[in-house]
């Protein structure tokens, strides 16, 4: 047993660094420091901090965790010249990027989890699991999304440009869509006074479930697009 969390360890260790370009320290003080720069920004601003303010500054940062990761981690691979390892062993491929996916999402957990109850401790009363999980979805989405996109253009610069794009065009109607079950970027914790409460609960509850099942489509699309060896050796 003991030997078996010291092989899980070196492994989580040895796929965190080609995750991360080698370059993981850099992502989490960046978060950090975009964290704390929204913050500032907001305490010196003159309105009010309300659990609404606390999801839209966790958000931005759990999305930059995994936004890296998923959209460069084809190319690390490459450039780490380790693809044609990894498609040297049968079905191995997709369980290895699998796995990526699962230490990303578990390290932008963690650390998302610290900011809420950093939030809650220093700033506003907020429910830090709960507040957790609701950033976690858009980071799920777009981070799955960023995940099946590099699968298919197989460069981190381009995917991230698309991304970008993408993130673009949301921001762009989200004036339009407002506060449907289609707008990602829709606040859970921001109801409107001009709205039934349940109603918006409701909308907020559907929007959830179709970014989640959005996820898993990317998720299987895109490590079944890892099984093509072709397209990436």
């Amino acid at each position: 047993m003991v030997q078996f969390w010291i092989t899980l360890q070196k492994l989580v260790q040895y796929n965190i660094k080609i995750i991360f370009g080698n370059k993981f320290l850099y992502f989490m003080l960046s978060a950090l420091a975009f964290y704390v720069i929204t913050v500032i920004v907001k305490l010196l601003g003159d309105d009010e901090i309300t659990q609404a303010t606390a999801y839209s500054m966790l958000m931005l940062p759990s999305i930059l965790l995994v936004f890296y990761p998923m959209c460069f981690g084809i190319q690390n691979d490459q450039d780490a010249k380790i693809v044609e390892i990894i498609f040297g062993i049968p079905n191995y491929s997709y369980k290895v990027w699998l796995l990526r996916l699962i230490i990303s999402y578990v390290i932008c957990f963690v650390i998302t989890c610290f900011l809420a109850l950093l939030t809650d401790l220093a700033i506003v009363s907020v429910p830090p699991m709960g507040l957790t999980l609701q950033a976690m979805v858009p980071a799920l989405f777009i981070g799955t999304l960023s995940f099946m996109l590099s699968t298919m253009i197989k460069n981190g610069n381009g995917t991230s440009v698309v991304i970008i794009i993408i993130g673009l065009l949301f921001s762009m109607i989200q004036g339009a869509i407002g506060d449907s079950q289609w707008n990602i970027f829709l606040n859970p914790y921001d109801v409107p006074i001009d709205k039934n409460p349940q109603i918006f609960f409701n909308t907020v509850f559907h929007c959830r479930m179709n970014m989640l099942i959005a996820s898993v489509l990317f998720i299987i699309f895109g490590l079944n697009n890892t099984r093509n060896r072709e397209k990436f050796i």
